[in-house]
């Protein structure tokens, strides 16, 4: 376990000098003392930062990522995008998924994520037959995390239907399908072999579209969920917010607000298309919303308003979803963009009495992310996970840097990845930038992909 001391730390409340940082055998911080003298402690580095929860990843689609941008029809959108999705769903059994979601994960913690929620809803066969075990998806997500050393909360998904009018599901979505009671033996199942050894055990509901009322109802009146976390896809597109509006008369967030007791155990994703009442809603929840900037812009779903969000005081986390990109910088540096274009100022999500940028975002998205991930207060403090990155100090991007600046030289400078080490729960996992078993997990990766596509 991680005992040791760094000349610079961005705790909750900002930078401090000569940190001495601790964990115990749990992976929990259990000593985060600033102005400490370093005495015969091992040096961690110069600028320590806390790691980054990913809030939302569906690792199925990073064997897919960029390979859908071609024109294919005059109304291309979300709609259009899900159906080349769903194909490639089709094709992913344990062992593939396995594969893929190991080598996402490594990426992930090179890039200084160091839990992922797991979003997890391609659980049987190709045709909807049961594996056996019926777990043997997830249990392919849990050893690829543990394989890279990320930590990992897992949603199994529960999706039941194909729009507010009681669709049924299209052949394609067979695999995706539980009724309630057997979803709920499924995360049971889970929770008995997982919960202990580092994987944390939440449920989502894909949407609103996708689960009833009565199915919904059901499912958050079972006491299994009294403490864990939900997450639910909830506003993401305009077409999903007037069918919404069709079938009950009210938007997707209204009407989950309506029907369940919205608290801090809720992730909101995508509320991309929340009104200002919606996100007041939101708000004094005390609910996550979860923001995946890069995945939205690709599939045109829109803009979500932080700086409102903020105002209200309202907790938000950021998630790679679709990992059409990997480096949380990316997530954040456009959320301020998206505020700059829109109100035609800079340093919009900033103050006089908070006036970086780049600290603001890091560290609100990682309590944000941290309390979707099931993990309570998040960051360099004392009972919150121990989980860490040190960027290197010897790269150019921060000669001359104050540390007024260094965040700032990170997030917002020039695209690099100046990460030197990165650790999870205690543990290192990454250093010089690289984890351990880069090389293997990237080349089985690579010979995954080149067979399916008939090239190996």
């Amino acid at each position: 376990m991680i005992h040791g001391h760094c000349d610079h730390a961005l705790l909750p409340d900002g930078w401090h000098a000569n940190v001495k940082l601790r964990a115990d055998a749990a992976g929990r911080w259990v000593e985060v003392v600033a102005d400490s003298p370093r005495a015969d402690l091992p040096h961690l580095g110069r600028w320590v930062l806390p790691g980054m929860p990913n809030l939302h990843s569906h690792a199925f689609q990073r064997a897919m990522a960029g390979r859908a941008e071609r024109y294919s029809r005059p109304d291309d959108s979300f709609w259009s995008w899900r159906e080349t999705m769903y194909q490639h769903a089709g094709s992913m059994n344990p062992e593939r998924l396995r594969i893929i979601a190991r080598w996402l994960y490594t990426e992930m913690l090179e890039q200084g994520y160091t839990r992922v929620c797991e979003f997890h809803y391609v659980h049987h066969q190709a045709d909807g037959r049961p594996y056996q075990p019926q777990t043997a998806m997830a249990d392919a997500l849990v050893a690829a995390a543990d394989e890279v050393g990320i930590g990992l909360t897992l949603l199994p998904t529960l999706y039941q239907r194909g729009g507010f009018a009681d669709q049924p599901l299209s052949p394609r979505q067979q695999r995706f399908h539980h009724d309630t009671e057997a979803f709920t033996r499924l995360c049971e199942t889970l929770a008995a072999a997982h919960e202990g050894t580092g994987v944390r055990l939440g449920a989502a509901i894909h949407s609103l579209r996708a689960v009833g009322t009565p199915a919904l109802t059901e499912l958050l009146a079972d006491d299994f969920w009294r403490s864990r976390p939900l997450h639910i896809h909830i506003a993401e597109q305009r077409q999903e917010v007037s069918d919404c509006l069709q079938r009950h008369g009210r938007r997707p967030i209204e009407f989950l607000f309506d029907t369940a007791a919205v608290d801090r155990r809720y992730c909101l994703i995508h509320a991309t298309h929340a009104l200002p009442h919606e996100r007041a809603l939101m708000a004094n929840s005390g609910a996550v919303v979860g923001i995946c900037t890069t995945t939205e812009a690709n599939l045109g779903d829109g803009l979500f308003d932080l700086v409102d969000l903020r105002t209200r005081g309202g907790a938000w986390g950021i998630g790679s979803d679709s990992h059409i990109g990997l480096d949380p910088r990316e997530e954040l540096r456009w959320l301020e963009y998206q505020a700059r274009l829109a109100s035609g100022r800079r340093t919009v999500l900033a103050n006089a009495g908070a006036a970086d940028v780049a600290v603001n975002l890091w560290n609100e998205a990682v309590q944000g992310g941290s309390q979707a991930a099931g993990g309570g207060s998040g960051g360099l403090q004392v009972g919150a996970d121990a989980d860490w990155l040190v960027l290197d100090d010897q790269d150019a991007a921060f000669a001359g840097c104050t540390v007024d600046q260094l965040m700032g030289s990170w997030i917002f400078g020039p695209a690099r990845q100046p990460v030197a080490a990165v650790g999870v729960r205690g543990r290192e996992w990454v250093r010089s930038g690289r984890h351990r078993q880069h090389e293997r997990f990237e080349s089985e990766y690579r010979q995954l992909m080149q067979s399916a596509a008939g090239l190996a």
